[in-house]
């Protein structure tokens, strides 16, 4: 991944860099995330049985046992200028609640349409896919890159910690 990265920042215009926000998330961490949404779903949403909750909350948070993130082969990231400033790519990263999070959108503007054009070119070049409902969403090497690549299976599955790797989940 990191190596992909690093290709993919050279072939982004003169000017601009890109600004990772999250890698690797440990298995602890994702399923916290996944538990919180399906509590916030029932509180929201009560009555439904646990397969109702499970399948509501994977439209927004993977389930822990395939959750790309997981196995290190998934990066949510933006692009921004050397000297920090973020570029606007339509809605912010993680910002689920509108059809314009979807890479495609054509409720964007055209300055963000051009920014998202920038980092889709340079991460497509490096073999990584992105997960369309999420343009800031990109993966090499799991579960969903083999779909949409056609690989027979993926090259990374979910790894519960990496060596020297802490989370907020797991943090004291």
């Amino acid at each position: 991944m990191v190596d992909r990265l690093v290709t993919a920042q050279t072939l982004l215009p003169a000017g601009l860099r890109l600004l990772i926000v999250e890698c690797y998330r440990p298995m602890a961490l994702q399923q916290h995330y996944f538990e919180a949404h399906k509590e916030r779903l029932r509180a929201i949403q009560p009555g439904h049985d646990e397969a109702w909750y499970h399948r509501r909350a994977s439209r927004y948070i993977s389930p822990p046992e395939v959750a790309p993130h997981v196995a290190g082969a998934a990066v949510d990231l933006t692009l921004c200028t050397a000297d920090g400033t973020e570029l606007w790519m339509g809605t912010q990263v993680n910002d689920t609640d509108s059809e314009a999070c979807h890479t495609d959108s054509a409720n964007v503007s055209a300055e963000a349409a051009r920014h998202r054009r920038y980092l889709a070119d340079a991460l497509t070049l490096v073999g990584m896919v992105n997960y369309p409902t999420e343009w800031w969403h990109w993966s090499y090497g799991d579960r969903y890159w083999a779909h949409v690549t056609g690989a027979p299976k993926a090259r990374y599955g979910p790894v519960s910690s990496l060596p020297g790797v802490q989370s907020a989940a797991t943090a004291n």
